[in-house]
C-alpha cells in the first residue's frame, strides 16, 4: 500500500483546491497525472502498464472513501475519474480555517503583495521559506520549512494589481527545474 496515502491526500488537496476557488458541487472531477509525477508521489519506479494495475489496486482501497475511482491513461498521461462521492468526501472532511483557504482568500484580492502571502503563511506557522526566483514564470517560491500544515511549493507571480500562484508537490518542483531561487532574509 506504499505511496497510497501520499496519492489520496494528493487527490483530496486538488479536490479541495478546486472547490475553495469554484464552490462545491457533488460533481465528477477528473484530474491528470503524468506517469512521472505519480511516481515520485508514491515512491515508484512503474512503468506505464505497471502503473496502470498500481492505480486500479488504489482505487479499490480508496473506495470506500472516494467511491469508484475509474483509470484510463493515453501514454504516459493518466486521467483519475473521481465520482461526485469523491467531492462529497472532501467536502465533507475539510475545514474552512485550513490555510488553504485563506491563502487563496488572500492572494485573490486586488492589490495582494508579497507580504500580505507572507502574512498568511507565517499565522500557520514560524518556519517558513521564502525566496525570490530567478525565472521568467515565477516571483517568489514559498513553503513551510517543516511540512507543516502541507510540504507542496508555492511558486507565486506578482503582475500589476493582482498575483496567481501555482503549487507543486516537492519532486515534482525539484524536477521542472525552476532555476535559482534567492532566500529572503
Amino acid at each position: 500500500m506504499s505511496g497510497f496515502e501520499d496519492l489520496e491526500r494528493n487527490i483530496c488537496d486538488v479536490v479541495f483546491e478546486d472547490q475553495i476557488k469554484l464552490g462545491y458541487r457533488s460533481e465528477v472531477i477528473r484530474l491528470y497525472y503524468p506517469l512521472a509525477s505519480l511516481n515520485r508521489l508514491m515512491g515508484k519506479e512503474c512503468t506505464r502498464q505497471q502503473m496502470a494495475g498500481v492505480l486500479e489496486e488504489f482505487s479499490h482501497i480508496a473506495a470506500g472513501r472516494l467511491g469508484a475511482v475509474e483509470v484510463t491513461n493515453r501514454g504516459d498521461q493518466f486521467c483519475l475519474r473521481i465520482p461526485p462521492e469523491g467531492a462529497d468526501y472532501v467536502h465533507s472532511t475539510r475545514d474552512e480555517n485550513d490555510f488553504l483557504v485563506k491563502f487563496i482568500e488572500v492572494i485573490s484580492s486586488h492589490n495582494c503583495g508579497i507580504g500580505d502571502i507572507i502574512n498568511i503563511f507565517r499565522q500557520y506557522s514560524d518556519r517558513i521559506f521564502v525566496g525570490k526566483m530567478e525565472n521568467e514564470e515565477f516571483d517568489y517560491l514559498l513553503y513551510f520549512e517543516d511540512g507543516k500544515p502541507n510540504d507542496y511549493r508555492y511558486c507565486v507571480a506578482l503582475e500589476g494589481c493582482h498575483a496567481t500562484y501555482h503549487r507543486f508537490t516537492p519532486g515534482d518542483y525539484d524536477e521542472f527545474g525552476f532555476g535559482e531561487v534567492v532566500p529572503l532574509a
